[in-house]
């Protein structure tokens, strides 16, 4: 094991060196995850950020001026892009991976 580790280091202090990037396979497997992700809309990560300050749909439809019925959809859009059970799943995941910041 310690053999591995060191001959690991080794092969990835050479390729940055070299100029090449190194990112381990867990990393890279993540990132492959969710490359093919369809990307939220603009008006998606408004209605995710006011999810996250708690607003209720009623009250996301008002501060953006848009119908309730119109929210409960891009709340259904949200969920099923990112793969989330539920508003706050979906918040969780988006802070996780960059999408919005608290």
């Amino acid at each position: 094991m310690k053999g591995h580790v060191h001959r690991e280091l080794l092969e990835t202090i050479r390729a940055v060196h070299a100029g090449q990037k190194r990112i381990p396979p867990e990393v890279a497997a993540e990132l492959a995850q969710h490359a093919a992700e369809d990307p939220l809309s603009s008006r998606e990560i408004d209605v995710l950020r006011l999810i996250a300050t708690g607003n209720a749909n009623k009250e996301i439809a008002g501060q953006l001026s848009i119908a309730e019925e119109t929210v409960k959809s891009h709340v259904t859009n949200i969920l099923a892009k990112l793969g989330a059970n539920d508003r706050t799943h979906a918040v969780t995941l988006a802070i996780k991976r960059g999408i919005i910041e608290l």
